[in-house]
C-alpha cells in the first residue's frame, strides 16, 4: 500500500375627573325702594325689603356621567389614546422587567456547553472499498464508526490494505477522535493515531481553556480557533455547519500540524456507489493535496464517496459499500 493512501485517509429572539359644586343663591333683584327722604333708614330696617333667602345647602354630588366614567377604563386599556379631544393627564404605567437582549450573549461563554441532538443515530458505521484511481484497482478497505452517548462522542476511522496488496505490504491505520457533543457540534478533546495496532506519537490534546492544541510529536502548542476539529472528527462536524452549500472553513488538527481547511462547494451531484445511488453535496478542499467529499443529505450528510489526490497526482477513492448500524 503506497504511503499516499495513508496520507489520503488522514485528511478525510387618567383621566382624573373632578366637579366643583356651588350653593344655589337667589340673585333676583330686590323690590324697588321708596323715594328718598331726608331720613336715612339703614337697609337692614327696611320693612319692604324681603329677607334674604338663606342659601340652600349644596346639592348632593351628581352621578358621574357614563361617558366620562369610561375614560379611566379606556386609559387603562390604551394609555396612548386620549378619550376626549382635550389632552388628558396620563399616569405612566411601570414597564415589565425584561432582560436586555445582549445580556445572554455576555454570559454565554461561562455557561456550560449544552448537549446537542446527534444528527446521526446514536451509533453506526460506513464501510468502504478503497480503489486506486477512478474505479481502478481495489487496494484496500476502510470503515468509519461513531458513538454518541451522555453528551460525549467517539469517532474512529480504519484503513487497511487488502487482497494482493496486503500480501506485499500490510498496512492498517486507525484514527480516533473523542470529546464532547455540544450545541455547535463536535468538540474534540483527544486525537489518536495507531499504525498496525500500536499508538504513534501523532496524537493531539485539545486545551480549550487556553485555545491551543498540544501536539505529542514535538510537544508544541498551536493556537486553534473555536470549532477546530481533527482528521477523524471533521467529516461529521460538517453536518452541524450552516450554509454548507456555500462553502465553509474549518481548523483541522493532525498529529503533525494545524491547518485551515477551506471547503468549496461544487454543487449537488448524484453518485452511484456499491451501497446505492445518492443525491450528494460535492465539497473540495485543497492544501498540499486535494480531498473531495460527496455528502448525502438524505443520510445525515454521511460521506458516501471520498477522493484524495496527492502532490504527485496519484488518486485514491473510497466508495461506500454499506451504511448502517454496527
Amino acid at each position: 500500500m503506497p504511503i499516499a493512501l495513508v496520507a489520503a485517509l488522514l485528511g478525510s429572539l387618567s383621566i382624573h375627573a373632578a366637579a366643583l359644586f356651588l350653593p344655589e343663591v337667589d340673585l333676583s333683584p330686590a323690590p324697588e325702594p321708596p323715594p328718598l327722604t331726608a331720613e336715612l333708614i339703614p337697609p337692614p330696617q327696611l320693612p319692604e325689603a324681603p329677607p334674604v333667602k338663606p342659601a340652600e345647602p349644596p346639592p348632593k354630588p351628581r352621578p358621574v356621567p357614563r361617558r366620562p366614567a369610561a375614560a379611566p377604563v379606556a386609559a387603562a386599556q390604551t394609555p396612548a389614546t386620549p378619550v376626549n379631544s382635550e389632552p388628558q393627564p396620563v399616569h405612566p404605567q411601570p414597564e415589565p422587567a425584561v432582560e436586555p437582549v445582549g445580556s445572554a450573549a455576555k454570559t454565554a461563554p461561562s455557561a456550560p456547553a449544552l448537549p446537542a441532538t446527534p444528527v446521526l443515530a446514536a451509533s453506526g458505521r460506513v464501510r468502504y472499498a478503497v480503489y486506486r484511481g477512478d474505479r481502478g484497482f481495489e487496494v484496500g478497505r476502510a470503515e468509519h464508526a461513531w458513538e454518541f452517548a451522555d453528551g460525549n462522542y467517539r469517532v474512529t476511522t480504519l484503513t487497511e490494505t487488502s487482497g494482493l496488496v496486503a500480501l506485499f505490504k500490510s498496512v492498517r491505520v486507525e484514527l480516533e477522535s473523542s470529546g464532547t457533543l455540544t450545541a455547535r457540534g463536535l468538540r474534540p478533546d483527544r486525537f489518536i493515531t495507531r499504525r498496525n495496532g500500536a499508538e504513534t506519537r501523532e496524537t493531539a490534546e485539545f486545551d480549550w481553556s487556553a485555545g491551543e492544541a498540544v501536539l505529542a510529536r514535538d510537544g508544541s502548542r498551536r493556537a486553534i480557533a473555536a470549532g477546530a476539529q481533527d482528521l477523524a472528527s471533521f467529516y461529521y462536524q460538517l453536518a452541524y455547519l450552516p450554509r454548507l452549500d456555500e462553502g465553509v472553513a474549518l481548523t483541522v488538527v493532525s498529529g503533525r500540524k494545524v491547518e485551515r481547511y477551506r471547503f468549496d462547494s461544487l454543487g449537488e451531484e448524484e453518485v452511484t456507489v456499491p451501497a446505492g445511488t445518492f443525491r450528494t453535496l460535492h465539497l473540495r478542499v485543497q492544501t498540499d493535496s486535494v480531498t473531495e467529499l460527496w455528502l448525502a443529505p438524505d443520510r445525515g450528510l454521511l460521506p458516501v464517496k471520498i477522493r484524495h489526490s496527492d502532490k504527485k497526482g496519484e488518486a485514491f477513492e473510497e466508495h461506500a459499500v454499506e451504511l448502517g448500524r454496527p
